[in-house]
């Protein structure tokens, strides 16, 4: 019997062999050659060969020319040029070599560079889809779409806001955390507006439509989702920088060969071994490897170019609340009025917010048990939802609120200018204090700063949706350079894209629904998946499985050692790669004996590559 740490292992290593065995029957190419050679070489039979250089060459030619006629001169030319070579010239054995290389090569590539793309789909699914119509006395549901402007709805409790609308009636409060950045639910009376794809979390509302689904908030950031991945500038992968040069030179040398020795053998054997394996097998190796080693530390990364850019990143963008901070509102200060001590104060607070589900009154419990370990009990327990809760603790008639409901009470208190943050507390019908709540910075955060300085990180930006003054402390705690706040997620995107046209690689962070068109427009979007929401790890390249920031280090720091071994292999072997063809240009290497030197070749680099690992 094993552990289940033994037991989770053998999973992902069952899914990882199931995800390359789909890769590789998604290309049927590489089992051909590779079940043709080794048929091959066990009857010694030309025959075999010529047959399976065909059934596996002509698709990759033809692939390759496709390519070239769409102007994508990459890595794969000089295999290209070597397989029709070698089928000319009757050299079979080392045309399989080369289908074998290039398409297991295409195979590990597409293995490693698998997509989640689901991001619109994902946004969608989560959308609101009916809507809670009211006419008259009756209560129907309708498909969001059919909503007009004017139309009055009623959400219930738990509800999604179906359609950007005006509170009615009714009072709540309203959690649009994942639209705004706002970490605070708000107090939705009549009067208040609400975002689509906003969560009321407690009372029955009934609101009137302003604008129809397709120009309310939600929708407009699904919008805004397609375009930025629409255009996302591609990256260009390493490989394909040094297929740029290496091509030219190889050809160069094909000439050379033709020149000095008068033979097309010596210049398909020039051809087998500058077949660039190191540009094929190198990165994707390496990115293999890289990806395994983050998924180890809980980081997801979607794709391999995320993984060669991650490191690259000399701008950070992090969003605010659920990112930097937990997104969770806790106690930040306990105030006890007229002689009242601020303990005693928190104390009995606490010991009737033990009683109520509201968010807030959860935060006071917390912050009660983390003072005084054990909370007094208490009786008569009644609550107004979303507006305050009262009952009997130790003896004392304890309220616990907003300002009306106190004043509903009967109690004199004036108005504050922070009451949306603010609970104010009354003991036998008099004010004695107030508990004033904020977002917390997470612990990991300054270490994190430092780190992505060391990482060669020359700037961090602060975008968020809430507003300038939380922004402001957040930041200065965490050592953030540049704050932009009460950013709507269109603002976000074009901040990126200026930084991204300022400062070149940008990397973003993000937890909300807001975050979601800011992580598809970024270089690299990293998602906070274990806090946030599904919906920005959808569009996300990178997602932390884990509710620790700190791995956005880890991250950029695993893909800085992948790049530099993956560009040593490269290094390296097109460094043996040219001197294989200075040799074989002058005759000395038949076009069998530079199939066998390349394989060995590709052997060396895989290994080095999976250093990373």
């Amino acid at each position: 019997m094993g552990t289940p740490a033994h037991d989770a292992v053998r999973r992902a290593g069952l899914q990882s062999v199931l995800s390359l065995a789909r890769a590789l029957a998604r290309r049927p190419i590489v089992v051909i050659a590779a079940i043709g050679l080794a048929a091959g070489l066990a009857l010694r039979s030309d025959t075999v060969f010529l047959i399976t250089l065909v059934a596996g060459g002509v698709p990759l030619v033809a692939q390759t020319l496709r390519g070239m006629l769409r102007g994508q001169f990459a890595a794969d030319i000089v295999a290209m040029l070597a397989i029709i070579t070698s089928l000319v010239l009757g050299q079979y054995f080392a045309g399989v070599i080369i289908v074998l290389m290039q398409s297991g090569g295409e195979a590990l590539e597409a293995y490693a560079m698998q997509q989640a793309s689901r991001s619109l789909e994902a946004l969608m699914a989560r959308a609101p889809k009916v809507a809670h119509r009211v006419s008259g006395t009756d209560v129907d549901d309708v498909p969001v779409d059919r909503v007009v402007v004017g139309d009055n709805l009623l959400v219930r409790p738990g509800d999604l806001v179906p359609v950007d609308c005006e509170v009615t009636e009714g009072s709540s409060s309203v959690d649009q955390s994942a639209l705004t950045g706002e970490p605070l639910p708000m107090r939705a009376v009549a009067g208040t507006h609400l975002l689509s794809g906003s969560v009321n979390l407690e009372g029955v509302l009934r609101v009137r439509a302003l604008r129809p689904s397709a120009q309310s908030q939600y929708q407009q950031i699904v919008v805004l989702v397609e375009r930025a991945r629409r255009e996302k500038p591609p990256i260009q992968r390493i490989a394909d920088r040094f297929a740029v040069w290496f091509t030219p030179v190889t050809l160069l040398m094909c000439g050379v060969a033709y020149l000095v020795t008068d033979s097309p053998a010596s210049v398909l054997a020039v051809l087998v071994v500058a077949t660039p394996c190191p540009l094929i097998l190198a990165t994707p190796v390496a990115v293999i490897a890289g990806i395994s080693r983050a998924a180890d530390l809980g980081v997801i990364v979607k794709h391999g170019r995320a993984i060669e850019q991650l490191g690259r990143a000399r701008v950070v963008v992090f969003d605010k609340t659920g990112t930097l901070t937990l997104g969770q509102p806790s106690v930040a200060h306990v105030e006890g009025l007229d002689s009242v001590p601020a303990g005693d104060v928190l104390r009995l607070a606490a010991g009737v917010e033990q009683l109520s589900s509201h968010h807030l009154a959860h935060a006071v419990a917390d912050a009660g048990r983390a003072r005084f370990g054990s909370l007094p009990g208490a009786s008569e327990f009644r609550e107004s939802p979303g507006r305050g809760v009262s009952g009997r603790v130790e003896g004392h008639a304890v309220q616990v609120g907003s300002i009306p409901y106190l004043r509903d009470a009967g109690i004199a208190i004036a108005e504050s200018p922070g009451d949306g943050t603010v609970a104010h507390v009354a003991i036998d019908g008099r004010l004695v204090g107030t508990i004033e709540f904020a977002d917390r910075l997470r612990h990991q955060v300054p270490a994190l700063m430092q780190r992505l300085a060391v990482l060669g990180v020359n700037d961090t930006v602060m975008l968020t949706g809430d507003r300038e003054a939380p922004a402001e402390a957040i930041a200065a705690q965490a050592g953030i350079r540049t704050v932009r706040a009460n950013l709507l997620p269109a603002d976000k995107v074009v901040a990126v894209r200026d930084l991204a046209r300022r400062h070149g690689n940008v990397l973003m962070v993000g937890d909300g629904i807001n975050d979601a068109p800011a992580l598809a427009a970024a270089t690299v979007g990293v998602a906070m998946g274990a806090h946030g929401t599904a919906i920005s790890a959808a569009p996300a390249d990178v997602v932390l499985l884990v509710d620790d920031i700190a791995r956005v280090g880890d991250a950029m720091a695993i893909s800085r050692r992948m790049r530099r071994i993956a560009l040593q292999s490269i290094g390296v072997g097109l460094g043996v790669s040219f001197a294989l063809m200075v040799v074989a240009s002058l005759g000395y290497i038949t076009p069998a004996a530079g199939a066998v030197m390349q394989e060995a070749l590709d052997a060396a680099v895989i290994l080095n590559a999976l250093r990373v690992r």
